[in-house]
């Protein structure tokens, strides 16, 4: 994940640390980690995968 910008989402609010963290600057990678654990493991999904994940995220809302 060398390079690797995470981010979180702005909608995190003040919530104890519980949320992810995702860094989609890598080329061809989505990557996506546990805030309270940065040097933990990290999943991985092709842009297209992550997109669908999000668009089906804001649908059911």
């Amino acid at each position: 994940m060398t390079g690797a910008r995470w981010r979180k989402s702005t909608k995190s609010g003040n919530n104890q640390g519980d949320c992810v963290e995702v860094a989609d600057n890598l080329p061809g990678v989505v990557a996506v980690r546990d805030s309270k654990d940065p040097a933990g493991p990290a999943l991985t999904f092709s842009p297209a995968a992550w997109r669908g994940f999000v668009g089906m995220a804001r649908a059911s809302r």
